[in-house]
């Protein structure tokens, strides 16, 4: 659905844009592929297997489907009816990845100028949730999980470790 980013002067100035205004939400299920032995001493092979099922399923009818029945179901039963639908369906997976494409120009809130923009969802049925947001150019991750599940250091190893293997793959 996006098709270009504007500024807000831009949309108040033009009767209509190329990018729909508001939150729009879709969801896709994907299975990541099987980590092999072999393949996670080449773990660039493994992102792009990775990718490939994303784009796969991302260009599929099924995520534009999902998401115009979100739509139905909040225009004909309500807010609460597509909130309880999206939790429905989501509420049988371990783990959460959801991006925010952020202002590229500077924000402030009041008087005050914001240095940087994270979100994180809370009340989610995930054990793990990874979020990303963009702001001025900026990625920042945030990660949440249930607490008590996840050793937070072992985890905090475990990227690094999945951050080196593709900088060193790379290289």
């Amino acid at each position: 659905m996006l098709r270009s980013y504007n500024s807000v002067h831009d949309m108040m100035m033009s009767k209509a844009t190329e990018s729909p205004w508001g939150n729009h939400f879709a969801f896709l299920h994907v299975g990541l592929p099987k980590l092999e032995s072999t393949m996670a001493r080449r773990s660039l092979e493994f992102l792009k297997a990775t990718q490939k099922v994303i784009q796969k399923k991302r260009s599929s009818v099924a995520v534009h489907l999902n998401g115009g029945l979100i739509q139905l179901y909040r225009k004909l039963r309500g807010s609460e009816a597509a909130s309880s639908y999206v939790y429905w369906a989501v509420k049988n997976t371990s783990m959460a990845i959801t991006n925010m494409i952020g202002p590229t120009e500077k924000m402030t809130l009041a008087d005050h100028h914001v240095k940087g923009l994270y979100f994180l969802l809370a009340g989610n049925p995930q054990n793990l949730t990874v979020t990303m947001v963009s702001y001025m150019g900026q990625m920042r991750v945030s990660i949440g999980t249930e607490k008590g599940f996840i050793d937070p250091n072992k985890l905090k190893s475990c990227i690094q470790r999945a951050f080196d293997l593709i900088l060193n793959s790379t290289c």
